[in-house]
């Protein structure tokens, strides 16, 4: 089949042919290295705290509180150990939850082998952490909380307003990924007491490549990467000109178009949710269904496995997921779906579709011509379904 439809943008998005046009020359023409000291170096410099002055301007955050990095892997791995490493002597207590994205998970898992102690909170059926478990789990001991800002693959978004002010209430530094949220939903990182945010370029139509870590001022932090004096000598590494650029140019779109394209991905999102659910039988919504990413459609189909799905459905032109790409080639069930109280057999049977820019209600339409009829084609292959209907029957 020729044509795409593109329902995986939690995974990666198409750069934006405005970022295209905003960076190509960085690759051919103004390919300088920013660190040296000649005009056309110092042009790409400039480019480069321009950039810097976009992103702080999309968070309502000061210029000099954007640290440019790969992703948001590392940026996540930066927060996490260069707070515990800045600040073990005052304790080795942190705070997360259990359905973080692996960036976050396993960070926290290499810290307890190096005697930190780490509280993975539950959430509940919708995703959501509760304030209460989180006030009662802080400790004399506890440096940093760590929550995600919205979940990756069920879309469910954290009350993280509540949760930075528990943080600054109790002296706390509170770091949050916000990789999926970022150029998404409004973020005020003052408003919202964050002390430090992970971004990544390539889930809001930037390269991939490149990401940001957001820094409070007056934060202390031990650096990830030494080497050189790039980023005001915190982060070593010739700066990545042309993703920082596209960085930078796809926040100022973002923050432009954010309420007009959150209503309208809302109003895709839900046609496709309601769709779903109401033509085929035996599907549950996973995650919240008001506190939600405006893109994100996460949907359990029991007696089949989701890979089947996925396999069926880009037969027919469209690329979804069954969770996070991050684990794509895991056998294991989603740990997030598990977390929520779904059982092995249903977390197997599960298809994220998430939605973006680009999308077009003609394209839900497509997925809700298609989709049906692969579910019941496989679940008439179903041994777990014949039995069922049988047991109906009885």
């Amino acid at each position: 089949m020729d044509r795409i439809y593109y329902f995986d943008n939690a995974a990666t998005t198409k750069v934006s042919p405005e970022v295209v046009e905003a960076i190509s020359k960085y690759y051919s023409e103004e390919y300088f290295n920013p660190s040296s000291i000649y005009k056309p170096a110092q042009r790409c410099k400039d480019a480069v705290e321009n950039a810097r002055a976009e992103a702080a301007a999309a968070f309502n955050a000061d210029k000099n509180e954007i640290y440019f990095t790969s992703g948001g892997s590392e940026a996540d791995n930066w927060a996490i150990k260069g707070i515990t490493n800045a600040y073990k002597n005052k304790g080795k207590h942190i705070i997360t939850s259990c359905i973080e994205h692996h960036a976050v998970l396993h960070t926290c898992e290499y810290l307890e082998s190096e005697g930190f102690e780490v509280t993975y909170l539950p959430v509940d059926g919708e995703g959501l952490i509760s304030l209460e478990d989180l006030k009662a789990a802080i400790r004399p001991d506890t440096i940093l909380i760590s929550i995600m800002f919205a979940n990756n693959e069920i879309g469910t978004i954290q009350p993280i307003a509540e949760i930075g002010k528990i943080a600054k209430e109790n002296n706390i530094i509170f770091h949050t990924d916000a990789v999926q949220a970022a150029g998404h939903v409004p973020i005020d990182v003052k408003a919202l007491n964050i002390d430090l945010m992970s971004i990544s370029g390539h889930k809001l139509y930037a390269p991939k490549g490149v990401g940001a870590l957001y820094i409070r001022k007056g934060i202390k932090i031990k650096n990830l990467i030494h080497g050189g004096q790039q980023e005001r000598g915190r982060r070593a590494t010739t700066e990545n000109v042309p993703g920082i650029i596209g960085l930078g140019k796809a926040l100022t779109d973002a923050v432009a178009h954010l309420e007009e394209e959150t209503k309208r991905q809302t109003k895709l999102r839900d046609k496709l949710i309601d769709g779903i659910l109401s033509t085929i039988p035996y599907s549950r919504l996973n995650g919240s269904r008001d506190k939600r990413l405006p893109g994100n459609v996460n949907i359990s189909f029991e007696f089949i496995e989701g890979e089947s799905i996925l396999l069926l459905l880009d037969m027919n032109g469209i690329c979804g997921s069954s969770g996070s790409a991050c684990t794509s080639g895991s056998l294991d069930p989603s740990h997030v779906l598990l977390a929520i109280g779904l059982p092995h057999e249903k977390a197997h049977g599960s298809l994220r579709l998430s939605l973006g820019r680009f999308n077009t209600e003609e394209e839900v339409d497509y997925v809700l011509e298609k989709l049906p009829p692969i579910i019941e084609r496989l679940r008439a292959m179903s041994p777990l379904y014949e039995e069922f209907l049988k047991n109906k029957k009885a």
